[in-house]
């Protein structure tokens, strides 16, 4: 099923994709959906975020081409830094360059959506928690991130974190293939078998540091061939089994 969530005449509800329509729910992450009783047209709703975290748990070097390109060491434990609620961002919105920073970039990312509360998994119980899958972007200040040391400012502006369009909930994410394109042409392409770090192996580390909970979001990492944007520059992160999620920097 793919999940969207839109606002429509006003409302912000979550939806059920159906061909050309949207079946409107009602629920949210963690509590379950159900029809509405209401079936709109998918051009009569605007697409917001799929899901709202209260967290964002992000993987840095999880791809070993992308470790390799920046020359760093393979990690023996996942690297994780947090973005904050205020980066979200809705698939087809704007990302706009921070006055603070001189170099912009932009890193596909596979993005697991957390479904029920937990806490203490093992890896082999670790995804009957997730919700689904969606696409991410973990646009990054490049020039504010230090090579060695703490990310937070480089990756926390707002808008810094587009998510979309929608979540997938019936897919394996073991072997997917990711893009990213910059005006069309791809710049970043690898497969999810190529985690240093398996989403059951992140979801279980992870819950044993603090509880998930329904509606987060942990960024899976992205593969090599980050590169910096320009404004007006459209990027697009493609995800087999998803879509494709579209912004543009302004």
């Amino acid at each position: 099923m793919k999940l969207a969530r839109v606002i429509y005449e006003g409302r912000e509800s979550y939806a059920r994709i159906e061909g050309s329509s949207l079946v409107i729910l009602d629920g949210k992450p963690g509590e379950g959906f159900s029809p509405a009783g209401k079936t709109i047209d998918l051009a009569q709703a605007r697409f917001l975020a799929p899901c709202r975290p209260s967290k964002a748990l992000c993987i840095g070097l999880n791809y070993r081409d992308h470790a390799e390109e920046f020359g760093l060491a393979i990690p023996s434990s996942p690297v994780v830094f947090i973005k904050p609620a205020t980066t979200l961002l809705e698939p087809f919105g704007n990302i706009v360059w921070p006055e603070l920073s001189k170099r912009v970039e932009y890193e596909a990312e596979l993005v697991v959506v957390i479904g029920r509360l937990a806490k203490n998994l093992k890896a082999s119980e670790a995804l009957d928690y997730v919700l689904g899958y969606t696409c991410g972007n973990d646009v990054t200040a490049r020039d504010l991130q230090p090579k060695e040391g703490q990310w937070t400012v480089a990756k926390s502006f707002d808008g810094f974190m587009p998510l979309g369009p929608w979540i997938e909930t019936e897919l394996d994410p073991s072997d997917l293939e990711i893009s990213s394109f910059l005006n069309g042409q791809r710049k970043q392409h690898s497969r999810t078998s190529n985690l240093i770090f398996s989403v059951p192996e992140l979801l279980s580390y992870l819950s044993r540091v603090m509880t998930l909970e329904p509606g987060d979001v942990i960024m899976t990492g992205t593969p090599s061939g980050v590169g910096p944007m320009a404004r007006g520059d459209e990027i697009a992160v493609e995800i087999e089994g998803i879509g494709r999620l579209v912004n543009k920097l302004a």
